[in-house]
């Protein structure tokens, strides 16, 4: 039995930790927080002094059991969680629940996992930082209450099922602002003039004129004015500039920069880094910090000697400029920079690239170039073009990296030709092309996280899961449009002719962008109306700074929460009493045929239209929106057009043949089946022969392909790609097949390995109880009795159980029978 117990967060952490830690040592995982507040109530003291109830859930106890019975053998148990706000509050529910001696208990923090970080940790040790802990307790109180006491309000007054969170409502806020702006910009045309020139040598260039004409008469004038103008250069200034490296990587910018340059979500990021981090190849990734220590800087300094010359190197350190930066961390870097790639995961060792040519640009020399600035007059007007230009006279350290940027406008400066002043210049061309104003930019995942970090709203382990948690809650969506197109003007003279033509771009993408539902629309105009406060982005970010005071030791958490839920639970139940329902209904105008107002509102089943009132004679007609329309931007017209819905076509077969919008889109309905309409395809637009093409495409997909032991085989693809369906079997196609052309020994050998696969899966099989159970994913077992399904967590070892083991397992999992359903009431003082 190892004399030291140390317990850490991850397996991952555990296994690369266990590699640098002698016999006298065993790693265990507590598998994340093995203590939290209750599923099934609020679990704080609101009446006293706001003391949450922490409870073992019960996918934790047989770790909890495990950890107990390891630490009572151990002479010293080490609590290596990570060094932040939340891997303290896991050290101190560890110490709690397992009852540890604090003689016997050391807690050890480091923020890379090498040997040397190791070593030094364990040489010294602390005790648990209780003010971190009182600031994770804090944020998870707060925002417990607020959620708790919000999504009742919201199942009343907008629709069941709903939540509300701190800071994921802000979030939304900002996202749903944004649209607005979108929606009431008045774009304005405008023609902006670029020209091309050759010089004495016949080598070209662009420039441009630095004003805009607002009409194409005045556009068209000046250009007119240059038919037989001559050029020259009026004035040539070159000046010498530096360009400075970024910052080695916070969280937030790490995220911004995977986003731009690898298409990563936030999410798969944070996913990445942490795989990275436990396999001991970067630095901690959860920091507000841009400090490398002392031994990074002599790493990196020696590194880019070794690989690009003393002349290279140039060794600084940054500010941080986030708001109230927490714990001194160090930034993200590489934990070795002599380790330039790994041969790993691909995205994994994509991002590691990237990490390491942030953190090694950071300490090189400034790039060093030439900028050039052209003006150019003309003979005819007094107008000049101008032309400016850039050359890099030492790369320094753009010779590994270049930040990117979210301006979608961004303009690369290039080289100018070798000119004099006073040289004569040839024009090639000039044109005039109508430009409309942009309305601003949807927020991506990126540009998100840097308005949030900017107002000082959130902290790197909450951006995250603050922006996949308002996706999953339907409240925000990434955009699917790949834009439209747009039609305009280009005058261009050229050789003393003046020509116009119209050509089209495509605008208004939001193609993996953010956009805000209608849900998540109006339950923000009802959260700002009624709770004004806690959507205000200053006190959101006050919040914040008040959590950063806790973990000083300058506030009294408890002290926070009493002055918080003075004013705000009396709020909740105001809200709660009088407050009138919001459904988002807007009035389109008046039904032609019965004369009845026709809306958009939010109904039971989703957004739809309304003709009448309840208050009329007549019960009001109702019609669903499609997937694709908004009740904040449906006109009239698409409104009426959708009481034509379900449209008959015909018949096909003796079957009627219809066309309607359902939940996951348009769709044919013919007898009892039912083809779902191509992307982009309306439901009004369709028509009998479209209909029966696509009946017929889709029958041609599900005829039988080949029988297999009497029973028929079919091909089609699906969201994961190619399969073949036998005996209720969906059975996936690999590249190692030719999917177009499968032959017969083909079909049989994946169903083969499939059945395999199946029987392989089942660990026990109790026929007369009804009772399996089968691997599943990530390493773990499932107990399968009827519907019934129950995860077992990886520590349990699914082939020692029994029959008796098994029973007891689901006995205690089953739901309990309640007589009565109630919605959790909001609690009055």
């Amino acid at each position: 039995m190892a004399k030291n117990l140390v317990i850490v967060e991850s397996p991952a952490k555990a296994k690369t930790i266990e590699k640098f830690l002698g016999k006298d040592f065993k790693v265990e995982s507590s598998f994340g927080h093995i203590a939290d507040l209750p599923s099934s109530e609020l679990g704080v003291d609101v009446d006293g002094d706001f003391k949450p109830k922490y409870e073992v859930s019960k996918d934790k106890k047989a770790v909890v059991k495990k950890l107990k019975d390891l630490a009572k053998n151990a002479d010293m148990v080490w609590l290596a969680s990570d060094e932040d706000r939340e891997g303290e509050a896991i050290a101190w529910h560890l110490a709690e629940t397992l009852k540890l001696d604090k003689e016997k208990t050391k807690r050890i923090v480091f923020h890379e996992i090498t040997k040397s970080a190791i070593q030094k940790a364990i040489e010294n040790p602390r005790g648990i930082d209780y003010d971190l802990v009182d600031a994770q307790q804090a944020r998870r109180v707060l925002d417990r209450i607020v959620g708790y006491e919000l999504s009742p309000v919201l199942w009343r007054k907008v629709k069941g099922g709903l939540s509300a969170g701190r800071v994921q409502s802000v979030s939304v806020r900002l996202i749903v602002e944004r649209e607005r702006e979108i929606q009431e910009f008045k774009q304005e045309a405008s023609y902006r003039i670029d020209a091309e020139f050759s010089n004495e040598e016949g080598k070209t260039f662009k420039a441009k004129l630095p004003k805009t004409f607002e009409t194409k008469e005045e556009a068209h004038k000046f250009l007119e004015s240059n038919t037989s103008a001559s050029f020259k250069v009026a004035e040539l200034e070159k000046k010498p500039a530096k360009k400075s490296p970024a910052a080695p990587f916070t969280t937030s910018t790490l995220q911004q920069e995977a986003s731009r340059k690898l298409y990563f979500s936030v999410s798969k990021t944070m996913t990445m880094a942490q795989r990275l981090y436990e396999a001991g190849l970067i630095t901690y990734m959860r920091t507000d910090s841009v400090n490398l220590s002392d031994e990074a800087r002599n790493g990196a300094k020696a590194e880019i000697e070794s690989a690009y010359g003393s002349k290279f190197s140039k060794p600084r350190n940054y500010t941080g400029k986030s708001k109230g930066a927490q714990e001194a961390h160090e930034a993200i870097r590489p934990t070795d920079f002599a380790t330039h790639s790994v041969d790993i995961d691909r995205d994994q060792a994509r991002l590691y690239d990237l990490i390491w040519k942030r953190a090694i640009a950071s300490q090189m020399s400034e790039a060093e170039m030439e900028r050039t600035n052209v003006k150019i007059s003309a003979s005819t007007h007094k107008e000049t073009f101008t032309a400016n230009g850039e050359v890099i006279t030492f790369e320094g350290f753009l010779k590994v990296y270049l930040e990117g940027t979210d301006d979608e406008d961004t303009e690369q400066e290039g080289m100018l030709p070798a000119m004099k002043t006073g040289e004569v210049l040839i024009n090639n061309y000039i044109t005039a092309t109508e430009r409309y104003s942009r309305p601003p930019y949807r927020y991506t995942e990126a540009s998100l996280v840097k308005q949030l970090e900017e107002l000082g709203i959130g902290r790197p382990s909450t951006y995250a899961p603050t922006i996949s948690t308002i996706q999953n809650r339907n409240y925000v969506e990434k955009g699917s449009v790949e834009g439209v197109e747009r039609h305009y003007v280009q005058l261009t003279l050229k050789n003393g002719h003046l020509k116009e033509k119209e050509l089209s771009e495509k605008v208004g993408s939001d193609k993996g962008k953010l956009v805000p539902t209608d849900i998540g629309m109006i339950v923000t105009d009802f959260l700002v109306n009624h709770f004004e406060n806690i959507l205000d982005y200053n006190f959101t970010a006050k919040v914040e700074e008040d959590f950063d005071d806790i973990a000083e030791g300058k506030v009294d958490w408890s002290k926070m929460m009493k002055d918080f839920y003075k004013d705000f639970h009396p709020q909740v139940e105001n809200v709660q009493e009088n407050a009138e329902r919001e459904s988002g209904e807007r009035i389109l105008g008046t039904d032609p045929k019965s004369g009845k107002q026709v809306s958009v509102r939010l109904g039971k089943f989703g957004p739809m239209v309304q003709i009448g009132t309840p208050d009329d004679e007549d019960k009001p007609q109702f019609a669903s929106l499609s997937p694709d329309q908004q009740l904040n931007t449906i006109s009239y017209d698409d409104a009426m057009a959708l009481f034509e819905l379900p449209k008959k076509l015909g018949v096909y077969k003796g079957e009627e043949v219809e066309v309607n919008n359902g939940r996951f889109g348009p769709y044919v309905k013919f007898g009892d089946k039912f083809v779902s309409l191509p992307a982009g395809v309306e439901a009004l637009s369709i028509e009998l022969d479209d209909a029966l093409a696509l009946i017929k495409e889709k029958q041609e997909a599900d005829a039988p392909i080949y029988t297999y032991k009497n029973l028929p085989v079919q091909k089609g693809k699906g969201r994961f790609g190619p399969f073949i369906k036998w005996n209720n079997m969906f059975i996936n196609v690999n590249k190692k097949y030719n999917w177009d052309d499968l032959s017969d020994s083909d079909i049989e050998e994946l169903i083969e390995d499939k059945i395999q696969k199946e029987k392989d899966k089942v660990v026990h099989n109790w026929k007369e109880e009804g009772i399996q159970v089968e691997k599943a994913r990530w390493g773990r077992h499932t107990i399968i009795k009827g519907k019934t399904k129950i995860e077992l967590p990886k520590t349990v070892d699914a082939v020692k159980l029994t029959l008796e083991e098994v029973k007891g397992i689901i006995e205690k999992n089953a739901p309990k029978k309640k007589a009565t359903s109630k919605k959790v009431p909001v609690k009055k003082k």
